[in-house]
């Protein structure tokens, strides 16, 4: 699905499973560097049982206080849970401005 927003957060919501899979959330904001602020996410996405992230063509920073993944200066993102083979993924695209 494709979202209007200016930047993203991504991140584990749990623990790993046995077969490494987790429960996973993507917070989306109207603005740059949100873990700078407490401004709360304009949406929350929930997805369940991801085995792995892809990004494709995006500059992401890796926080590592939270460990989590922050995307800025986004125009558009799309997420799109792929389940291939038995495990699932979260792939994440989208264009960001220069």
């Amino acid at each position: 699905m494709k979202y209007q927003t200016k930047s993203a957060m991504i991140g584990k919501r749990g623990k790993r499973d046995e077969e490494g899979n987790c429960p996973i959330f993507v917070h989306l904001f109207n603005i740059n560097d949100p873990q700078k602020t407490d401004k709360v996410p304009d949406k929350f996405l929930e997805f369940e049982n991801i085995h792995k992230i892809i990004i494709n063509g995006l500059n992401v920073s890796y926080l590592l206080a939270g460990q989590d993944i922050l995307i800025n200066d986004l125009e558009f993102v799309e997420i799109v849970e792929d389940t291939y083979d038995p495990k699932h993924h979260l792939v994440v695209s989208g264009k960001q401005k220069k």
